[in-house]
């Protein structure tokens, strides 16, 4: 019963209601209230665009009345709403800025600025402290830490110390203390630590260029190298029984750095064959300004093959006309052309070659077993071993290549890792030893997964089989089917075509060189010589060693360049990684 005299009390109630507001006095009180309300708005609307923003910001059209006081009432809600919405952007903006972020624009300009100041340091010639200062408004020892470059003055030195034997002809410190902790201070003045860095290589110790085990390495990979470079660095080079190969690197013209690589890998092999040490000579390559003291040689690249004092023995015996006729000492001209392309390869360590592991991928299947495997074994090794250190030179031009590919994101990274304010506020904080010893060993820091690519087109036709870019990126989506995170590729090619086509592929980051390319089909003799022999030189070494590095590679095996990068890959823990060639090596 409640409940109908509860609905018919409503009911009346709800007519009543109806009656007043059909009322004219009625509708005169709403009519006059939205009126007030009105304006009210606009009153409070001009006078805040007078205080705050000189009338700019009014559109009295959209505070017209309209046909009806519900439009208009609507209309004015819009306008409030507005305004406390950007009430609250304000109020949000400061919120963020108190984490620690500020407006778009000021990140773009603390990028800009941390990296050009980087790349200032890169220069030929690095800026004195007041040129610094008064360009970047810094000081050098402001700047954060880099993570993309490497300290080239420590690694040489490091490198240096790992590759020479010390006083009484004692083995380097190729013990289980990596790279910059054999210079660590407090190993000095500890008698038991000092005696065992000063002790001869241990069994199961190997060479510090080596990366990985010998499950993620060519066969043998480890021991191989200490042989060898124990072959190339005597204790006593003036022994009467020890006999030289001294060799210039190949300067025919149209020979390429890799043809000329695989050439001293062939005199290596004669060299250990014969009981010789092998000292190489003129490097046309590196007969540049760049090279500077070591104008014309290999160690103005990479770390000489044999010590300093096999060099000058083997040099002094050139002019020695006994030596000549005893066999001491010999040269390249002392061997046929095809003993030297396609010298025996050693057999001092068996036939490591026969068990390689099937890590080539061609046309979808893995390549077991295929001619001339002691060779690609081989010249892996010796190319291994002739590029086992870089020189300061060289790791300065990998620093230029990263910096100009990577140093925005690098300081992307950085700046999100540090004080907001900077470069305003700046904290100096002396490093500590875990830095300066422990991680200084690390490799500079590169967006991975890397892959890369080596597309070798033009002149190349008249040896292998060439294809078109596309289907290199047919086999970079392979790969990324597998790896979903791989979008970053390091691209090497001579041809201006390929670098256009990359833009056929926006979801991939693509990073090359700046350096002029083919247009048209001209032979790489000539495109190298419009380049210059030190950018000819320079660029493709970069490329070499940026692939060695990446994580997945993508080449042509009929490109000796593409089997020398499978190779140092393959002595550089990276076996695991596979290797996907759009064609077989010519001689399989």
């Amino acid at each position: 019963m409640e409940p109908t005299n509860q609905k018919f009390l409503e009911r009346v109630v709800s007519q009543k209601a109806l009656q007043m507001g059909s009322s004219f006095p009625c509708q005169i009180c709403v009519v006059g209230f939205l009126c007030g309300v009105c304006l009210t708005s606009l009153f409070l609307a001009v006078l805040t665009s007078v205080g705050t923003f000189g009338f700019t910001g009014i559109s009295f059209s959209s505070l017209s009345m309209g046909n009806s006081p519900l439009n208009s009432s609507s209309e004015i809600i819009n306008v409030i709403t507005s305004s406390d919405y950007q009430s609250k952007v304000k109020e949000t903006a400061r919120w963020v800025d108190s984490k620690g972020r500020e407006p778009e624009s000021d990140d773009d300009e603390r990028v800009s600025l941390l990296t050009e100041a980087w790349g200032a340091l890169l220069a030929d010639r690095e800026p004195e402290e007041s040129e610094f200062s008064k360009r970047f408004g810094l000081s050098k020892s402001s700047l954060p830490n880099t993570p993309h470059l490497e300290n080239c003055k420590l690694s040489a030195q490091v490198n240096k110390r790992l590759d020479t034997r010390s006083g009484a002809g004692r083995f380097p410190p190729w013990t289980t203390w990596k790279g910059s902790l054999n210079m660590y201070p407090a190993t000095e003045t500890d008698e038991n630590l000092r005696s065992f860095k000063d002790q001869p290589v241990f069994d199961g110790a190997y060479p510090p260029w080596i990366v990985g085990s010998d499950e993620e390495n060519y066969p043998l990979t480890r021991k191989v190298q200490s042989d060898i470079w124990i072959h190339q660095h005597l204790v006593n080079c003036h022994d009467p029984n020890i006999k030289f190969l001294v060799a210039d690197w190949e300067k025919l013209p149209g020979f390429g750095i890799g043809a000329q690589l695989a050439g001293m890998a062939g005199l290596l092999a004669i060299a250990i064959n014969e009981q010789r040490v092998l000292v190489t000579g003129y490097f046309n390559r590196a007969d540049h300004d760049g090279c500077k003291a070591s104008r014309g040689s290999w160690s103005c690249y990479f770390f000489l093959e044999t010590s300093q004092e096999c060099r000058d023995r083997a040099f002094e015996l050139i002019t020695n006309k006994e030596a000549w006729e005893k066999g001491t000492i010999k040269g390249k001209d002392s061997y046929k052309s095809k003993e030297i392309w396609t010298a025996k390869v050693p057999r001092v360590w068996g036939d490591p070659w026969s068990y390689l592991q099937p890590t080539t991928d061609i046309n979808g299947s893995l390549i077991a077993v295929h001619h001339k495997m002691d060779r690609r074994w081989w010249r892996a090794q010796a190319v291994r071993y002739l590029m086992r250190f870089q020189t300061e030179y060289t790791c300065g031009l990998l620093n230029v290549a990263r910096h100009a590919a990577f140093g925005k994101e690098a300081a992307k990274m950085v700046l999100a890792s540090i004080d907001r304010d900077w470069p305003k506020v700046i904290t100096n904080q002396p490093k500590s030893e875990i830095e300066e010893f422990v991680w200084s060993n690390h490799r500079p820091w590169v967006p991975r997964p890397l892959l890369s690519m080596h597309v070798r087109m033009g002149d190349k036709a008249c040896e292998m089989k060439v294809v078109k870019f596309e289907e290199y990126m047919e086999l970079a989506h392979r790969i990324q089917m597998h790896f979903p995170h791989l979008k970053n590729v390091w691209l090497s090619t001579e041809m201006q075509e390929v670098i256009d086509k990359t833009r056929s592929y926006p979801h991939w980051n693509f990073y090359y060189t700046n350096v002029t390319r083919q247009v048209g089909n001209v032979s790489m003799a000539t495109y190298e010589a419009s380049l210059g022999r030190k950018t000819s030189t320079n660029y493709p070494l970069v490329n070499f060693l940026m692939a060695v590095e990446s994580d997945f590679f993508i080449g042509a095996l009929g490109s000796t360049w593409c089997f020398l990068i499978d190779g140092m890959r393959n002595t550089g823990g990276k076996v695991m990684a596979g290797y996907l060639s759009v064609n077989k090596d010519r001689f399989w």
